[in-house]
């Protein structure tokens, strides 16, 4: 098999469509475009949710687009897997998890949650807990401290 054999495989590749050759070649005269009209123009395009220039039905109905709660809280979640890394005893703080590199904003609020499992007991000092994470920290030997 030399150079010049090769081939692409059977229908991988398809011919490019020529519009605008002549009315024998099936796309000629208006070239696919109908009559006239914005769409038969070029550059004639409009984007999604176009309504012809009317109000626009998703600017019109304000209660189907969502908002933004203000009242929102974000927490940090750690899972317990990652507390492992302290020693027996410890008094596992927010800031102390900020130190270690398991939470990245010191002033962000902390939520504890039950991925993997606890081996040594340690005194978790954190804003929020999952319920499977506070009874797992506890059959550790642990204690929970809600800030």
């Amino acid at each position: 098999m030399k150079e010049h054999d090769f081939k692409p495989s059977e229908g991988s590749h398809r011919r490019r469509r020529r519009v605008g050759r002549g009315d024998g070649s099936g796309r000629g005269s208006y070239s696919g475009r109908g009559r006239k009209g914005q769409k038969a123009r070029s550059g004639g395009k409009t984007h999604r949710g176009f309504a012809g220039g009317q109000l626009p039905i998703m600017k019109s109905l304000p209660m189907l687009r969502g908002f933004t709660n203000i009242f929102r809280e974000e927490y940090a979640a750690v899972n317990l897997e990652r507390l492992n890394a302290f020693p027996a005893g410890t008094n596992v703080t927010p800031a102390l998890l900020h130190e270690a590199g398991i939470v990245r904003k010191r002033e962000q609020k902390v939520k504890v949650l039950a991925g993997g499992s606890l081996t040594i007991p340690l005194t978790v000092s954190a804003h929020r807990f999952s319920a499977t994470a506070r009874s797992a920290i506890e059959a550790a030997g642990g204690r929970v401290e809600e800030l």
